[in-house]
């Protein structure tokens, strides 16, 4: 990939995030050294795309980098999700670890009407990960609202978490 800043933030702006990875890897990733040039001065979108970024590749240095720098953990939705959303949709561990820690929001809604705990359920039964269960139970340990998990999901593992949490069947 050309790692033009230019190109790069056009690519932020329209979430290609699995082409960008390169851009966050490495001893001095590219991200990085143009944050510390100012490039992202006048892109404040695209800086806040980058956390999104990185939370969807599960580069959690660099997503701590970014919030130790000012980035609001909420900001990045310009794909209609989140940082907190990706990094849940992709079974992030760490990285949702993070955020929880930097206190983003828990019951924003993404382009699907869903909150994280709900990206969280969806992506365990339909694009399952190792850790989307554990991302679960982390998830309502930090206070996740329950109710948003839609269950029963018909999904026993994701069904057995949502129990410890007082989940019951309406039913």
């Amino acid at each position: 990939m050309d790692d033009s800043f230019g190109e790069a933030v056009q690519r932020l702006r329209r979430g290609d995030f699995s082409r960008l990875e390169p851009l966050f890897r490495g001893a001095q990733p590219k991200i990085m050294q143009w944050y510390e040039q100012g490039r992202f001065g006048e892109e404040p979108d695209a800086l806040a795309e980058a956390l999104s970024c990185a939370c969807f590749l599960g580069i959690t240095d660099i997503a701590h980098y970014l919030m130790t720098r000012g980035v609001d953990p909420a900001a990045g939705a310009g794909t209609g999700l989140n940082a907190l959303h990706w990094a849940a949709n992709r079974g992030n561990l760490e990285t949702v670890r993070l955020l929880i820690e930097r206190k983003a929001p828990l019951e924003t809604r993404s382009m699907y009407g869903g909150t994280v705990l709900g990206t969280a359920v969806w992506s365990a039964i339909h694009e399952p990960r190792p850790d989307h269960l554990q991302i679960i139970d982390e998830l309502l340990k930090a206070g996740a609202r329950l109710e948003e998990a839609g269950y029963p999901t018909g999904n026993s593992p994701v069904d057995d978490v949502l129990q410890r949490y007082g989940a019951s069947s309406t039913g």
